[in-house]
């Protein structure tokens, strides 16, 4: 109270005098909320918070090294309203952008617009990014408020919505947008702003999203009915995609090479970096080249190097689970997501003490490797004459025990989608790769997840085809094809085809809370607890984050609110 007294002395001052009453007044200026309003995505996107908050904890990835580093979310270990930063830190960041959307919401009729069509766009991108935003607190926290005025001032009460009114207001802001926004060449060199491509594949990922909430209800009728409507939205983006500048490229391997990464051709939606770090949110951009990466540095006939990356700040490996769901016989997918084999990039001669380390046959001793030979293996496949190879391999049995367990989870195999060759220096942990968060291949998964949910098994098997035939190696085309027969044999069938087409993507522990939520997330438990057993401590609780524990001390009425279930 002495600190509170104190401080009322304190005048405030605002060395360029610029407030939100005189800069929002005109077109020229309402730009800067509306550029403000994007920023807070690159909190999430670009960085290993983002990766926390919607890839682990989930079948596909667990801790390199088995660390408890961000355990709270990769293993549900201890997760409160009190832990889990990267929980923690994304409240106040979405809440954040809220608050800057309802702001510019709000504020444009003043703003001074004099073009019709200009403030429809504006305003478009507005509705867009507060979809979007409530889109990951809704299914991140669950019903808690829905705002759409701006917070001038402390808020000391909170009133919980229900997921459904959520889900009204983001599908009508995105509906909004899909009317008023252009199509993406409009923006020219700004091709990360919202486009009507963005405004459409958000609005089918939102009415996918909903259809699962009325299935799990019971409430057949309306799940039905959103089924529906996410179809024929990804179907209309598919047959306009030549009108709103998108396609799928010819192979796996291109969507993913780096140079076709500025402005890539498939994204729906792109969270962009720049190559001058002074004009990004922070001088570090986009990080998460680094975190799937093996240690390869400390590796015979192996230096660190831009092309093999930084792994300094490696964070999670793939779990036996993700890397058996491809066949890499028939699916470039494998080859084009994940590193087996490092090239030697120094000189390297066996010693006698390397010998016995890597549990080589003696005649290896004084053998040379040098640069361009093969330096080092680590494959899920089992290897014959491991002993004799003249370089060093860790293979399945090396890497996973039989029960699918890590062993030491101190090499792996190295997941290489987002590798930057752009990175300034070796050790460099500033990377410059845009992010897509939606590409067009989702609206293909999103159209077949709903024919399945209308029991329409082989227009489901149909869309996935399309992606399979992309993926397919050369003359594996008819092998890679599926029929309705193999979704009625695996339920969980498109759950794996997400994960061998949109792995690290930001969106798997998204997908398993969408799908297995039901019978009280037991399913959820179940489904992660059968294919990563090195989580324990999953509880269907942990289908919803807790609310940071300072919202709650903050709020007169916090017994009311209420924390979410479980926490």
């Amino acid at each position: 109270m002495a600190g509170l007294s104190s401080c009322q002395n304190l005048d405030e001052y605002n060395p360029s005098g610029a407030t939100a009453e005189n800069v929002w007044t005109t077109p020229e200026g309402f730009i800067t909320n509306i550029n403000g309003a994007y920023s807070e995505q690159r909190n999430w996107y670009g960085k290993e918070d983002g990766i926390f908050m919607a890839e682990s904890g989930t079948d596909l990835w667990f801790n390199k090294d088995k660390s408890t580093y961000a355990q709270q979310l990769t293993q549900y270990s201890g997760l409160t309203a009190s832990t889990g930063n990267p929980n923690r830190a994304a409240w106040i960041s979405v809440w954040k952008a809220i608050n800057i959307c309802n702001a510019g919401i709000n504020r444009i009729g003043q703003a001074g617009f004099t073009s019709v069509d200009e403030r429809n766009r504006r305003e478009g991108e507005l509705r867009f990014l507060r979809g979007f935003y409530y889109w990951h607190i809704v299914e991140t926290w669950g019903g808690v408020m829905l705002r759409t005025e701006e917070t001038k001032e402390p808020l000391l009460t909170a009133t919980r919505s229900s997921v459904s009114d959520f889900y009204d207001l983001i599908i009508s802001d995105f509906e909004f947008a899909a009317q008023y926004l252009p199509v993406q060449s409009f923006w020219g060199n700004e091709y990360s702003r919202a486009s009507k491509k963005s405004a459409l594949g958000f609005l089918s990922r939102a009415l996918l999203s909903r259809a699962y909430y009325a299935k799990q209800s019971g409430n057949t009728s309306e799940a039905n009915t959103y089924f529906t409507r996410a179809r024929d939205v990804a179907k209309d983006v598919i047959a306009r995609k030549s009108e709103l500048g998108t396609d799928l490229w010819s192979s796996y391997d291109q969507l993913w090479n780096p140079s076709n990464n500025k402005n890539n051709k498939e994204a729906l939606y792109i969270v962009s970096n720049s190559t001058n770090p002074l004009l990004n949110i922070d001088q570090n951009g986009n990080r998460v080249f680094m975190t799937f990466q093996n240690n390869y540095t400390n590796k015979l006939a192996l230096t660190q190097s831009i092309a093999y990356g930084n792994p300094s700040a490696s964070r999670l490996m793939p779990t036996l689970t993700l890397l058996d769901y491809f066949d890499e016989a028939t699916d470039a997918r494998y080859n084009a997501s994940f590193q087996e084999v490092w090239i030697a990039n120094k000189v390297y001669t066996w010693t006698s003490a390397d010998v016995t380390l890597y549990q080589k046959d003696a005649s290896l001793v004084g053998k040379q490797i040098n640069i361009g030979d093969t330096a080092l293996v680590i494959t899920k496949k089992v290897v014959a004459n491991k002993s004799t190879r003249p370089y060093v391999i860790l293979d399945r049995n090396d890497v996973y025990g039989t029960d699918s367990k890590i062993k030491t989870g101190r090499d792996f195999v190295s997941f290489r989608k987002f590798m930057d060759p752009n990175i300034t220096a070796p050790n460099s942990q500033a990377g410059f790769n845009d992010i897509m968060v939606m590409r067009l291949a989702e609206m293909y998964i999103i159209a077949a997840e709903a024919e399945y949910g209308l029991g329409n098994l082989n227009e489901a098997a149909g869309f996935i085809n399309v992606l399979r035939t992309r993926a397919a190696l050369p003359g594996q085309q008819a092998a890679m094809q599926i029929s309705a027969a193999d979704l009625t044999n695996n339920s969980n069938f498109i759950l794996e085809e997400r994960a061998r087409e949109f792995a690290g993507e930001y969106q798997r522990w998204f997908d398993l809370k969408r799908v297995l939520k039901g019978q009280g997330g037991q399913e959820f438990v179940q489904f992660i607890n059968s294919r990563n057993p090195d989580i324990t401590q999953v509880q269907p609780h942990h289908v919803l984050r807790p609310i940071r524990q300072e919202e709650l001390n903050s709020l007169l009425n916090r017994d009311e609110f209420g924390q979410n279930p479980g926490y």
